[in-house]
């Protein structure tokens, strides 16, 4: 890998490059190159190049990638060879569809905790995961090795339960709450906002052209 700091964008199509790369093993292609990847993905095939060249030379020239292969030390790269136990926080509607995706999904990083603050969901199940109280928290997650929390209590609550994730020694904090969150340079967010994406859709739905011709008419 080279040593230069890698992006987050790269990052962030590593999982892309996976899933695809996943439902070409299940229709048992051997092979597939950069172009076909790039048409496939809608990225420029040099892109898909450059992302992967970061982490070693995984091609061959003339025959392109060795689709198992790129597979596993995709895996490796996003520590998805090892279990990466997680924390759910709030186990309401959002919370429970995400826990029964991730059970769907069998993969390596598995939610192994669920918490809520409602007495009424505690001690019940989901996915034969018993929910736990809130005040649990700090303990289950040390106990049992858990990297990553995925928060989905209201913005009032996601701060205090970030906070207790950071004593607990988490590393990565998923955030579904509509709020920003204050945590250590050390432990990594990604913020997932509904709200947001949906606006943003919204104005590519005429072409995203009133906008920019209004712009234009200002700065004449």
């Amino acid at each position: 890998m080279k040593s230069e700091k890698i992006s987050d964008a790269v990052v962030r199509r590593l999982p892309v490059y996976l899933r695809f790369l996943n439902e070409l093993s299940r229709r048992e292609v051997p092979t597939v190159s950069s172009q076909e990847l790039g048409q496939k993905l809608d990225l420029n095939p040099a892109q898909i190049r450059k992302d992967l060249a970061y982490f070693g030379d995984f091609g061959r020239k003339g025959i392109g990638y060795d689709v198992s292969y790129l597979i596993e030390k995709i895996r490796q790269i996003l520590n998805l060879d090892q279990q990466i136990n997680v924390a759910l926080i709030g186990a309401g509607n959002l919370g429970q569809a995400l826990s029964n995706y991730n059970a769907y999904l069998k993969d390596n990083m598995k939610i192994v905790a669920v918490f809520d603050a409602s007495p009424g969901k505690i001690g019940t199940q989901i996915n034969n995961i018993t929910i736990q109280p809130i005040e649990d928290l700090v303990d289950t997650v040390r106990g049992n090795q858990i990297r990553i929390g995925i928060i989905t209590v209201p913005a009032a609550e996601a701060q205090r339960v970030a906070d207790q994730l950071v004593a607990a020694g988490i590393g990565a904090i998923l955030n579904f709450a509509p709020t920003i969150l204050k945590v250590p340079s050390e432990v990594r967010v990604h913020a997932a906002d509904f709200t947001t994406d949906l606006m943003s859709l919204a104005y590519y739905l005429n072409g995203g052209k009133e906008h920019s011709e209004h712009e234009s008419e200002m700065v004449d």
